[in-house]
């Protein structure tokens, strides 16, 4: 990764500013999209920053906005001349019960996880073409297996699966295109409907019975980055074997 050029989105927190930190640590320049999660951002740019100064660019920006999508690109080349990777790791989340679905539930879904990733991946398409890059998207065990309740969600996960291919198809031979499947890596910030027994249960179904970490995403991003030249159009569970045994 070193001297390498990648572009993260939802790197301010949680499994993104691992990402953005185990990159940076392997010598890469990081541009560290964020939405709303300023202080996040800020706080994670300036930890790194202090490690290697000028290695990490900042961009506030609303993916459902594609004139904000191309200036992701476009302010990425401006400082740092190139662009080798990019990681579509920003996600919404939240439960969508049939009989409950609306236009904005739509608009949000679907527009973060599939729609934004595949408006970045043609943005930034012909510079990765360039650099022989490649892609990573962050899917979700259940795009295989929905999550009850979360509906849009799970078909939202599910075509950024077929997306991972498509583009697999699409830009090779020059870029790889792959993505990873967590499973219980963190829990979700607004955990109101799950419990202690749920949570427990969630992770029985885990064959190495415990949570993991982000850094275990990370080291995988990582991984299909630099370390796997003939691997493309695949999507890697990293769940601790849960999507085999639920």
């Amino acid at each position: 990764m070193q001297g390498k050029v990648v572009l993260v989105t939802g790197g301010a927190k949680r499994v993104g500013a691992a990402i953005c930190r185990r990159l940076h640590a392997a010598g890469a320049f990081i541009t560290l999209h964020y939405r709303s999660s300023v202080q996040e951002a800020q706080a994670v740019q300036a930890e790194l920053q202090a490690l290697r100064p000028g290695s990490v660019l900042g961009v506030q920006a609303d993916l459902l906005d594609p004139a904000a999508i191309h200036r992701l690109v476009h302010d990425t080349m401006q400082r740092f001349g190139r662009l080798d990777a990019l990681v579509n790791n920003a996600s919404s989340f939240f439960a969508t019960p049939l009989g409950e679905i609306d236009e904005r539930c739509w608009n949000d879904l679907i527009g973060t996880n599939l729609k934004a990733p595949l408006l970045l991946a043609q943005a930034a398409a012909s510079e990765l073409r360039r650099n022989h890059g490649a892609i990573v998207n962050i899917v979700d065990i259940h795009a295989e297996r929905p999550m009850r309740g979360h509906l849009l969600y799970s078909v939202a996960k599910a075509g950024l699966t077929a997306l991972t291919r498509a583009l697999a198809q699409e830009m090779a031979p020059q870029v790889r295109v792959n993505a990873i499947a967590p499973g219980v890596i963190m829990w979700p910030e607004s955990t109101e409907w799950l419990d202690e027994e749920q949570r427990r249960k969630i992770i029985a179904h885990t064959l190495l019975k415990h949570e993991g970490e982000p850094d275990d995403v990370a080291r995988t991003v990582q991984f299909l980055l630099d370390d796997a030249p003939y691997i493309t159009g695949q999507v890697l569970a990293v769940d601790g074997g849960r999507s085999i045994n639920l």
